[in-house]
């Protein structure tokens, strides 16, 4: 099967990310942080690598404040969980997944938070949009570094640098953009980002990552054993143990640290090659009759297009049982958007890059969608 659906879930992994997990499954059945033996100890070294390589891959201050999660979603749960307390403004944004959505529409039903969603005046949001809405209890400003339905950068690094200095926790969801744009916290003056390991950092499934900057303090919101501090009746103050509750996922850990090491070397050449292979199908998909192209060349391989006859549940299926090409169709988990492209009846059908992705299989695809398009 030709594979287009690397925002989802990313098909290529290097040989070393997939090596990497299937060693620790092999050699390492041990729990990390909870026994002297040597397993154990070999297990931790891991995973303090994982942190450091986290931390020195997005600029950020300390290793023990990268607390991995199974997933982007549970991370963005509990940094917003963990943040935001009663009378706090949040302000986010239409372009946002549901795993930003639903936790704030959680507490605004609690009646913890008051939210503001904001529209982008131009095709991404820019601290203009964001500014209007600031208030004296604005505590959090909420938005992702690119759109999962179009593969829109926000312009998340001047959001940065206007809230900086301000009592404003600045949280980006990076699940699309980490791998793909570059993104240090420091320098860009993030408080919290949110990744996903199994998309553009090339792991396999099942981790996450939250990542805070140096000033920023969460509550936590699952609780159990950590390892340290058993007679506390409360958990830990230190971080990461503050957050990370329960046994980790050594493999997929282990898996993620060979994908960021192949990424140090190579993300460069992946965001050219996304940005080449993106314009060059906008350009074919401009081509052909019945198609509107919602989507701008950019480095996350994201394009996003309509059919003017065919839903895109039934453009996706058509191109899974004839041509055996994987995209997907519908909603992309970000109802807002859609309503806002007024793409909410059919939805969009997202074709998503990875760079092992060939000018044959983009062929196929253009040839398989020309061929729709005269039926």
């Amino acid at each position: 099967m030709i594979y287009f659906d690397n925002a989802a879930t990313g098909g290529y992994k290097p040989k070393k990310s997939i090596e990497a997990a299937i060693y620790a499954m092999n050699n390492l059945r041990a729990n990390a942080g909870r026994s002297g033996h040597k397993l154990s100890i070999e297990a931790e070294k891991i995973i303090y690598s994982a942190r450091k390589t986290l931390c020195d891959f997005f600029g950020a201050d300390d290793p023990s404040k990268i607390i991995f999660t199974h997933n982007c979603t549970a991370a963005l749960n509990a940094a917003i969980f963990g943040k935001f307390k009663d009378g706090d403004h949040v302000i986010t944004t239409v372009t946002e997944h549901n795993s930003v959505l639903r936790p704030l529409y959680e507490l605004k039903r609690r009646n913890t938070i008051e939210l503001t969603i904001v529209e982008p005046k131009t095709d991404r949001i820019m601290f203009e949009d964001i500014m209007p809405h600031i208030k004296k209890n604005t505590a959090g400003v909420i938005v992702n570094a690119v759109s999962n339905v179009t593969g829109q950068k926000n312009d998340f690094e001047e959001i940065g640098k206007k809230l900086y200095g301000s009592n404003i926790c600045f949280i980006v969801d990076g699940a699309q953009a980490a791998g793909h744009v570059p993104i240090n916290i420091s320098k860009q003056n993030i408080d919290v980002l949110c990744v996903a390991g199994h998309k553009g950092l090339l792991s396999v499934q099942g981790v996450g990552a939250l990542i805070l900057g140096k000033d920023v303090n969460l509550s936590p919101t699952v609780f159990g054993g950590t390892g340290i501090d058993t007679f506390n009746e409360n958990m830990p103050a230190d971080y990461p143990e503050r957050l990370e509750a329960g046994t980790l996922n050594l493999p997929s850990i282990n898996s993620l640290l060979w994908g960021i090491k192949h990424l140090q070397s190579e993300i460069n050449k992946i965001s050219y090659s996304m940005l080449c292979m993106t314009e060059n199908i906008i350009k074919s998909l401009k081509n052909i009759e019945f198609l509107k192209v919602f989507s701008n060349s950019n480095e996350s391989g994201i394009i996003s297009f309509s059919h003017d006859y065919y839903s895109s549940q039934e453009l996706s299926g058509i191109l899974n049982d004839r041509y055996d090409i994987a995209v997907r169709g519908g909603f992309h988990c970000a109802p807002l958007m859609h309503k806002f492209l007024k793409t909410d009846k059919d939805g969009l059908v997202r074709v998503s890059l990875s760079v092992n992705n060939n000018k044959k299989e983009i062929s196929s695809l253009i040839y398989a969608l020309n061929e729709i398009s005269k039926i």
